[in-house]
């Protein structure tokens, strides 16, 4: 070997061959910072809208449990003389629907009625769930709230009376009892309190989502 080529090997790289190697160096990091970042902020993106689409099929679901389970059973109220009916629904209200449901699970056993009185409520872009732990109306029972969806910007009610015959409000005027033809006693409740709807049809209006509309038969 010369001495030429020997002098060539010890002295390495130059301080230019240096800085443009970190120059390079410092690009692929850089491209692979970037590519790091955007995959991280897709994937909460995706979280996000996963978690958003698991609120709102949950809300469907809940909704249809209860409304499908809707029973013939008038609340009593507070002093026992009197009977809210099974349903009431009164459109422009903050309450968009008060009920007792039928199938309520008892999976621990307790000594209760498999019927639960609950309420569905809209206010500040969200829909809330109440349900009391006892059917009738008792003085400081609190409903338990359940938030149930968030971004709502409307809601609506329909109820099927007859077949084509569409109801917002219930029970509709058509099936009032008037007080000349209700019952003398009035711890019995009168059967305008007991009707149910055939069907009712619940039409959410969300930021993201649009329109969604669901039609629940009344088993």
């Amino acid at each position: 070997m010369s001495k030429s080529q020997r002098r060539c090997r010890a002295r390495g790289f130059t301080l230019i061959e240096v800085i443009v190697a970190m120059f390079i160096a410092a690009i692929m990091f850089a491209i692979g910072y970037s590519a790091l970042r955007q995959a991280l902020e897709n994937r909460d993106r995706l979280a996000i809208a996963q978690a958003r689409l698991v609120a709102v099929q949950t809300a469907m679901r809940i909704l249809s449990q209860d409304f499908a389970q809707l029973e013939a059973r008038p609340n009593r109220d507070f002093t026992g003389s009197n009977y809210d009916p099974a349903l009431i629904v009164a459109p422009g209200s903050q309450t968009l629907a008060t009920f007792t449901r039928g199938g309520w699970a008892n999976p621990s056993g307790q000594q209760r009625s498999m019927l639960q009185r609950v309420s569905y409520t809209f206010a500040d872009g969200k829909l809330t769930r109440l349900q009391w732990p006892v059917l009738d109306a008792a003085q400081g029972v609190d409903p338990a709230p359940r938030e149930l969806l968030e971004q709502v910007t409307a809601v609506k009610l329909r109820m099927l009376e007859t077949p084509g015959a569409w109801a917002t409000q219930w029970p509709p005027p058509g099936l009032l009892v008037t007080a000349s033809a209700a019952p003398s006693t009035p711890i019995h409740p009168t059967p305008d309190k007991r009707a149910r709807p055939i069907a009712i049809e619940i039409t959410l209006q969300t930021a993201d989502f649009g329109t969604l509309t669901r039609l629940i038969e009344v088993h």
